[in-house]
């Protein structure tokens, strides 16, 4: 039967100060609020997990166990003294050498086309945070020759695609120019079979940089992916070439994350003699490798000190749940990789592995009267009232108890104010929802596809991943935007969105088999009575695709909301999107998470 689209342009999701659940405690002050010294609430926590043992209940979900050995990081993870003061001279040579090709590219003939793959290279093999103001410099020059610089489809596509990730305002009109009858987007016939290859490779890179309504990127996208996969069937075609191609079919502009693309391009520009031979491409490579192993050692050491933290919370000792801290730290640095971000990578790495214990036990562990006991514990923020909990939850508890005072502790070190009630109303919102759904369940209640959504963008635990972080690093943006939850930016109620969808349709086979009734496509079904699964995955398929490319538009363009905030949105979706890319690897984490774990962390690079 024909598919309804009225609803993915009418969802309207509320902002989070319209919910009443946080009427009474929204503005509740931290200081009357009790504080229990850590010494005393491991004690508690010891205590509760020495007197019975905690079941493993394996019926519950198809989990993997844990990947990772309690004493994993020491064969795996050595120290490497990159601190010494003759490596640093040679990464800034190099680093004074690179900025130099800029200015010679800039003054050379083409020296458009020059700066774009300059630029290209730089960002693939994740070094450009040294070379800021070298880029601006570079992509405005190159803006300001737009209208001369679309002579041939690879240099439109490459320059439109930067341009528009750096939020310079570009049209994919010019390619229409290369565009024929029949759909097909032509390049220039003095080109090799090879450069052809290259020039939809990056015609394809920009389709996914596609705003609402922009029709010429969806055939751009349609016509660039047979082309491509075509490719990868011929032969004499350059190995490397093949490689790059795969890697980006594989890995759209959402589930890439930066640190693994640095990584991915490292090798393959290694391996590929051609590239290396051209005039300073080995010193970008030379210097991507430095910075790689230095940013490595730094991540190790602070993988040992987050591993510590996970076994001393006692969140070690609970066995219910999909245990993927390591899957998590490792999203953390795979995002966030400048020794800046630590803080940010700690919290984000910490806060993603609380929030996954509490998704577990509300879904599927916790009964109805002990998760009541529980929200009402987390509400009133005292310790002291979760004694009657079962161990488990205290644990959570604590964990949960700790981390926030923790985090508002570093805000106001950084900040100088205090957070923590800001940080209670995000868990609170959070528990409320999800005992919400929790009461629905119990009474075999399926919420219409509007419901659902609306509190998916809360349940999916992404919601505190993304806020709570921000609360120890941009107080500016703390103080705008998440005054009293008034959380209002389309960004986030798009990017919160786009995870529910993402999340269900990757797990939609695992929830039927686990009876797990509730998803976007069960309320679908529901919704639209004689619909089947095939519909409605088909619908849900095409909500995600309207609404990434609302997400674009929402992050590319000018707005009230701040550029980094929306950076370190569009980073963490990246991440988290990332983890379904194939699969449910939040739930499945197995061979494909473990080895990137692997080759960010932990797998050296040789110089």
């Amino acid at each position: 039967m024909a598919l309804t689209s009225t609803f993915s342009s009418n969802l309207s999701l509320p902002c989070l100060k319209s919910q009443p659940a946080l009427s009474h405690t929204a503005h509740l002050s931290s200081k009357a609020l009790p504080f229990i010294h850590r010494k005393k609430l491991h004690a508690i926590v010891n205590q509760a997990l020495t007197r019975v043992e905690i079941p493993f209940l394996g019926t519950h979900h198809n989990y993997h166990q844990n990947l990772w050995e309690d004493d994993f990081l020491q064969p795996i993870a050595p120290k490497h003294p990159y601190e010494g003061p003759s490596y640093g001279e040679r990464c800034g040579r190099l680093i004074r050498e690179i900025k130099h090709m800029f200015s010679a590219t800039a003054g050379g003939e083409n020296n458009v086309s020059q700066l774009l793959s300059l630029v290209d290279n730089i960002e693939r093999l994740g070094i450009d945070r040294h070379f800021q103001e070298e880029i601006k410099e570079a992509l405005d020059l190159v803006y300001r020759n737009w209208g001369e610089c679309q002579r041939d489809l690879n240099t439109t596509a490459l320059g439109f695609r930067t341009l528009r990730l750096h939020r310079y305002s570009v049209s994919p009109g010019m390619f229409g120019t290369f565009r024929t009858a029949n759909g097909q987007f032509l390049c220039s016939t003095a080109e090799s079979e090879e450069e052809k290859i290259r020039s939809i490779l990056n015609l394809y890179r920009a389709s996914y940089i596609a705003f609402p309504g922009e029709k010429i990127l969806d055939e751009a996208k349609e016509f660039s992916t047979t082309y491509l996969r075509e490719a990868l069937q011929k032969t004499g075609i350059n190995s490397n070439l093949l490689e790059e191609i795969s890697f980006n079919l594989e890995n759209g502009r959402f589930s890439n994350l930066p640190r693994l693309e640095a990584k991915k391009y490292i090798e393959m520009y290694e391996e590929n003699s051609s590239w290396t031979r051209m005039e300073g491409n080995e010193k970008l490579l030379s210097f991507a490798k430095m910075d790689f192993k230095m940013i490595q050692s730094m991540h190790q050491q602070e993988l040992e000190t987050f591993s510590r933290w996970w076994r001393d919370s006692g969140l070690s000792q609970l066995k219910f749940a999909s245990r993927r801290h390591v899957e998590y730290f490792y999203l953390a640095c795979a995002i966030f990789e400048d020794e800046k971000d630590s803080v940010l990578r700690s919290s984000v790495a910490k806060l993603s592995a609380i929030a996954a214990y509490f998704v577990d036990t509300y879904h599927t562990y916790g009964t109805v009267d002990q998760l009541k006991y529980f929200t009402n514990a987390i509400k009133k923020w005292d310790p002291t009232i979760a004694e009657p909990l079962p161990k488990y939850m205290k644990v959570m508890y604590t964990a949960l108890y700790e981390t926030l005072n923790e985090v508002n502790e570093g805000s106001q070190k950084i900040e100088g104010q205090d957070t923590l009630s800001t940080s209670r109303d995000i868990w609170q919102y959070f528990v409320d929802v999800m005992m919400q759904e929790v009461e629905q369940r119990a009474l075999g209640n399926i919420p219409t596809l509007v419901e659902y959504l609306r509190n998916g963008k809360i349940v999916s635990m992404t919601y505190q991943a993304i806020l709570q972080p921000l609360l120890t690093i941009d107080g500016s943006f703390l103080e705008n935007i998440l005054q009293k939850l008034d959380y209002s930016s389309r960004v986030y109620d798009i990017l919160f969105l786009c995870l529910t969808l993402e999340g269900d349709i990757k797990s939609f086979k695992g929830e039927v088999d686990q009876r797990e009734e509730i998803s976007s496509m069960s309320c679908y079904m529901r919704d639209n009575p004689g619909t089947t699964k095939e519909d409605a995955i088909n619908y849900v398929n095409n909500l995600l695709d309207d609404k990434l490319k609302e997400l674009n538009s929402e992050l590319l363009k000018s707005n009230k909301v701040s550029t980094w905030s929306k950076d370190y949105s569009y980073d963490i979706i990246r991440g988290f999107l990332h983890f379904h890319q194939e699969r449910d690897n939040f739930t499945i984490s197995s061979k494909d998470i473990k080895n990137h774990v692997t080759q960010i962390i932990f797998e050296p690079i040789t110089m």
